[in-house]
């Protein structure tokens, strides 16, 4: 094979060392790399086994080689380097390691026979794989002791134009852990978060269905999150999860329907559970994605004549979610059987902002969120955390005693923090922020391969402190790990020990002040205003309102509380707006709803006594029995009298209801007749008329009555005198 010119100085010492001619180790190792600003070759590491220095045998390293040049590259040779500046031995020094320079220099080429690999010929945009395997005695050299090293590969070969020379072409680096220490091994706990904004559709079904069908989707982020905790098998992770999402996983498995306004009491004996009210209302079905798909399921039904007719089929692109929201929910299950699950405030409610402009939210999401989590009926326990990691101190206040809070280390001093801490009455699990900020470049810091390495790094080095203080870590809630292969088996070392987040929290803490927990103002920046809470509680009386209407349905204000939770969301935080217009959205169909019930009064009523009484219209323009109450406002003196009781009207029902209405004054006096529901909350149907009292007063009827009499008095004196002039 032809070998590239500017390699022979390191191919002749590659090959007197195998002929035992030299045999000190400095020999063994080609020139230290430098790089030009553009590497024309990219290389990837996309294996390491296994993840730390074994106390013997070899490490293998897999990945590929991209020409991402515009010539052709030949004679590709890919080395293991190895880091050559010592270990390093302090979370700072991992994190300051993360950012170095890509042209750094940072360690020797592993040149020996048989621990390369070579790759022919790379046209532009093509890629090969590599494969090299490094024993342990070849980076013996290098070892100063415990820690954590540099180690990865580097790529050379030449063009037809310029040659080649010894500065890589390509190179991928990572951090290799050496622990021999057998002392206890490092309690480490996973998390992971699912959690994900979510939007909804005015009439109540799930928005932008297509983003929830590639989420759930292999390879999709909630997917991925999913398959890493399936992959660790019976090595134990903690879950943490927003029952939301969990709940709109099963809405778009079921078809998602809109918001029903069909019966769910029943006064049928065989029938308790109201199972009637679980067709929905096929007649307000509102422009979402169900109404492409009426029903959630093909099941047949029975016709007039008797025969099973099948209800309409989902529409392709509600069938492929539910297609893939039934395959995440059935993987979630397998993941979450059997470890930890921490649950979310319903909806993932932003705690800091919801402490500060409406604390009332996050107890309402806190308690929709309490008990087992469905439809699994997993044991649960309450949690608090941000994705971010950053809680204000009247966030932490406001959380409950027994609640599990998990904050970011940065919150108290970085990578020096205690892993517990006990401050303002409770008890925080601090997660460590350098081991989900990923390895070091050139290549993508964020692969499952360079995650796991800084995790196992972050361990190694406190299992070089007398404390061995332990690893919490919070997975980012968006990284999509994949492939998962191999993630877990590489935290399967000796002093590693996996454990969920309650193992990690019954070790002994430390007292920290309140003042020493750091919110930077830009995290509260970045906190909800008060008019998105606004918006969620308008939509809340909405959907209050909405039930109370509605005769034999009671549990739309319930759907409508978990759809207001979801846009008070930390997801919403980067997209305030949409969850804004959102709640106004679905609160304008409710609207609209509570407007087909609506009141019609006479044009005008003439009162021809003190009191009397007149008619006025109710229509229920629903298909659906509604209860209502009137409520009427008049110009004193002039009082109208409702009834007392509640009013139902069947579906698409008109009645007439008659008012009772007296004055003690003359003229005309104005009428406002409103349709409340049973809690005397507005409707917002509303119509006014005015009333004439032609009602004399008493004192007038005494002068009419006096005068009468007089007159009636001067007749009689007058016939008295004229028949008295007769006799005479």
């Amino acid at each position: 094979m032809l070998r590239p010119v500017s390699l022979l100085p390191a191919l002749v010492a590659v090959a007197t060392l195998a002929t035992g001619l030299l045999v000190t180790a400095p020999a063994t190792a080609a020139p230290r790399a430098t790089a030009e600003e553009t590497a024309p070759l990219s290389v990837t590491i996309d294996t390491m086994t296994p993840s730390a220095l074994p106390k013997k045998g070899a490490i293998r390293l897999t990945g590929e080689v991209t020409n991402d040049d515009d010539v052709t590259w030949s004679s590709i040779a890919v080395y293991a380097f190895m880091g050559d500046q010592g270990p390093m031995t302090t979370g700072q020094q991992l994190a300051d390691a993360a950012t170095v320079p890509e042209d750094a220099l940072l360690g020797q080429r592993i040149t020996t026979e048989g621990t390369y690999d070579e790759i022919d010929e790379l046209a532009p945009g093509e890629s090969a794989p590599y494969s090299i395997k490094v024993p342990r005695a070849e980076l013996e050299p290098y070892l100063l002791g415990d820690g954590v090293y540099w180690f990865g590969a580097h790529a050379l070969g030449s063009t037809e134009e310029a040659g080649g020379d010894l500065f890589a072409d390509g190179r991928a680096r990572t951090f290799l852990p050496l622990v021999s220490n057998d002392a206890r091994p490092v309690d480490t706990a996973l998390v992971v978060p699912i959690r994900r904004q979510i939007l909804f559709a005015p009439d109540g079904s799930i928005d932008d269905i297509e983003s929830w069908t590639a989420s759930f989707s292999p390879g999709g982020a909630l997917r991925s999150l999913v398959d890493l905790g399936v992959a660790a098998g019976s090595q134990p992770v903690t879950w943490l999860v927003d029952p939301a999402v969990v709940d709109t996983a099963r809405r778009l498995a079921a078809g998602n329907p809109p918001r029903s306004l069909a019966p769910t009491i029943t006064d049928d004996p065989d029938d308790p559970d109201g199972d009637e009210g679980d067709q929905g209302d096929q007649g307000d079905q509102g422009d979402g994605d169900a109404s492409e798909s009426p029903s959630p399921s093909a099941t047949p039904t029975e016709g007039e004549d008797g025969e099973e007719v099948p209800e309409p089929e989902l529409s392709p692109r509600v069938a492929a979610a539910a297609d893939a929201a039934a395959s995440w929910l059935e993987r979630l299950h397998e993941g979450l059987e059997g470890n930890q699950v921490l649950t979310l405030p319903y909806g993932d409610v932003d705690v800091s902002a919801a402490a500060e402009n409406d604390p009332a939210a996050y107890r309402a999401a806190r308690k929709r969120a309490s008990g087992e989590l469905q439809p699994w009926g997993l044991a649960t326990t309450p949690a608090v955390s941000a994705p971010t990691g950053y809680l204000s101190l009247d966030a932490v206040r406001l959380t409950e005693p027994g609640a599990t809070v998990l904050v970011t280390d940065k919150m108290l001093g970085g990578a020096d923090a205690p892993p517990v801490a006990h401050t303002a009455g409770h008890t925080l699990g601090v997660t460590s922020s350098g081991a989900v900020s990923g390895g070091p470049g050139p290549n993508d810091t964020h692969t499952p391969l360079a995650i796991r390495q800084r995790i196992v790094s972050e361990a190694a080095v406190r299992a070089l402190t007398k404390a061995r203080k332990p690893l919490l870590v919070m997975l980012p809630s968006t990284w999509r790990p994949n492939p998962v292969d191999g993630f877990f088996s590489g935290l399967d070392l000796d002093w590693m020990d996996l454990t969920s987040v309650s193992g990690v929290m019954q070790r002994e803490g430390s007292a920290v002040a309140e003042a020493d927990l750091d919110y930077p103002e830009s995290q509260a920046r970045l906190q909800l205003d008060p008019a998105a809470f606004a918006a969620a509680n308008a939509l809340v009386d909405a959907g209050d309102s909405l039930q109370n209407l509605l005769t034999a349905n009671d549990e739309v204000g319930s759907e409508v509380l978990d759809e207001s939770l979801t846009t008070t969301s930390y997801s919403d935080r980067l997209r305030p707006d949409s969850a804004r217009v959102a709640a106004y959205r679905s609160r304008a169909w409710i609207s609209a709803r509570l407007g087909s019930v609506h009141i019609d009064a006479p044009r005008a009523v003439i009162l021809s006594s003190g009191s009397g009484r007149f008619a006025t219209t109710i229509t229920n323009d629903l298909d659906q029995p509604v209860t209502v109450r009137i409520q009427a406002e008049a110009d004193p003196p002039l009082q109208v009298s409702v009834p007392a009781d509640n009013i139902e009207l069947g579906p698409n029902e008109r009645r007439t209801v008659l008012l009772n209405a007296s004055s003690s004054g003359l003229g005309v006096r104005t009428v406002t007749l409103r349709l409340t529901d049973t809690d005397d909350l507005a409707l917002g149907s509303s119509d006014t008329l005015p009333i004439r009292s032609n009602r004399v007063s008493s004192v007038i009827w005494l002068i009419i009555g006096t005068g009468v009499a007089l007159l009636f008095g001067a007749i009689l004196v007058r016939l008295f005198r004229r028949i008295r002039a007769a006799r005479s």
